[in-house]
């Protein structure tokens, strides 16, 4: 009994310490003096194409790829400085995690391009599997689900998503936006990676659920047997499972302890390993804009669990979606920049990338002026915390170009979501601007 108690206790140390390991960030080994050449960032010239085949102009001459950059409105960012230092450690060393967050609506609750940056991450550069990052289980909730992953229950659920005006007492949306919740005293829920190339295990998961007690047991089945600890924090609401081995799908039985009525929240799980990468998380829902993830109340808090490197802005159509009285840039400024600030509350070093919303019709046949007038916004935002620009509204072509990109088979009727092709494409133009920073960078003079 003494030495079965031991060798679980041993057991039990090594992975604790080897998950301690894999949350250090890069910014332990980056912490160097750099001096840099006098070349300002926002001089840099960019080339035409780095990952784009250049065969696309000739394709789609309408599209405006000379522009296609993170540009730089200020000569320097510390920020950004610091996260290329880190991801060059990253692939170099193999020996860190880098976390990047990417906020939407639609676009993102679909995971469509978003996903396709993420495969392109987490397999460009070898042995950097990195690591999921959180999910929703869109699934239970009876809305489109990203088509990378399944979640799968008998149990019936009722959904609260942070888009509606409604918030019911008690219900308090966290750094995804959506709850599920069901009063069955037993719920089984189970995951699985689909349709996707890229199936990072997990040794880590955190399920995000109700705050305080949690009457709750959870069991994993046959898996058990590789389970080193569980523990729950009450104050934020999630209870963790470390796994002696990687494993890429789960099936959890929740069990209730007491009697009663009480209601099973969940809000969001989150798959976490010690491979070096990057963790990759999208945040999207249906119909979301600023407002809509300023007014939920667990976002910080959750984000400062896994503070972000890098935080990708895309946020705005909804915002446009009124007619051009009714916006008010102020307000969007406003709200930008205070969900800005939420994110380097979570880390004062987060290099933010600002992205200008697609052009959308309006109603579907309405030009939409307010798209430019958030662009003026963003760059001004840009400048003041030295953060880059990725304007897709100006690579697309600007007012009106929404019709020409649907014209050729790039986007959908309503003149606001993109084809499954038109998806793809705008994940390469973002691959193809985040090669062009890393080569900008590269080619800057860095003396350790």
């Amino acid at each position: 009994m003494f030495v079965a108690q031991m060798k679980y206790w041993m057991k039990f140390s090594f992975y604790t310490a080897l998950l301690i390991a894999s949350l250090i960030a890069c910014t332990g080994q980056s912490q160097v003096e750099i001096l840099r050449d006098k070349t300002p960032l926002d001089t840099y010239i960019y080339p035409h194409f780095h990952h784009l085949d250049t065969n696309l102009k000739h394709q789609y001459p309408f599209i405006r790829f000379e522009t296609n950059c993170f540009r730089f409105y200020s000569p320097q960012s510390a920020n950004w400085e610091h996260l290329f230092q880190d991801f060059r450690n990253m692939v170099n060393d193999k020996n860190c995690k880098l976390n990047f967050y990417h906020i939407g609506g639609s676009h993102l609750q679909a995971d469509v391009y978003t996903h396709d940056i993420r495969t392109y991450l987490q397999t460009h550069w070898l042995d950097l599997p990195g690591e999921r990052g959180l999910i929703f289980p869109f699934d239970l909730a009876n809305t489109n689900n990203p088509w990378n992953y399944e979640f799968h229950s008998k149990n019936n659920w009722h959904t609260y998503r942070s888009v509606s005006y409604h918030r019911p007492e008690g219900i308090d949306f966290g750094l995804l936006g959506a709850i599920v919740e069901t009063p069955d005293s037993i719920v089984e829920i189970k995951f699985n990676y689909d349709k996707t190339d890229v199936k990072p295990g997990f040794t880590r998961l955190r399920v995000y659920h109700n705050k305080g007690p949690f009457p709750y047991e959870l069991n994993f089945g046959p898996d058990e047997i590789l389970i080193v600890n569980k523990f729950r924090n009450e104050t934020l609401g999630y209870t963790e499972t470390i796994f002696t081995d990687p494993v890429d799908t789960f099936n959890l039985q929740f069990t209730r302890l007491i009697a009663g009525p009480y209601n099973l929240q969940l809000n969001a799980f989150q798959l976490g390993n010690a491979y070096p990468g990057i963790s990759y998380t999208a945040i999207g829902i249906n119909g979301a804009g600023l407002y809509t993830y300023l007014a939920n109340k667990n976002f910080e808090e959750q984000l400062k669990e896994s503070p972000p490197d890098f935080f990708a802005f895309s946020v705005g159509t909804n915002d446009a979606n009124v007619p051009y009285s009714s916006f008010n840039p102020e307000v969007y400024k406003n709200n930008l920049e205070a969900m800005i600030r939420k994110v380097l509350a979570a880390n004062p070093e987060c290099a933010i990338l600002l992205t200008v919303p697609n052009d959308a019709g309006y109603k579907k046949k309405y030009l939409n002026k307010n798209v430019a007038r958030e662009r003026d916004v963003i760059i001004e935002l840009a400048k003041k915390y030295e953060c880059p620009v990725w304007d897709f509204y100006g690579i697309m072509g600007e007012l009106g170009s929404s019709r020409i990109w649907k014209g050729n088979g790039l986007m959908r009727g309503d003149l606001v979501h993109f084809t499954a092709s038109g998806y793809h494409l705008k994940a390469d133009l973002f691959i193809d601007a985040f090669e062009k920073w890393l080569q900008q960078m590269e080619k800057r003079k860095y003396i350790n």
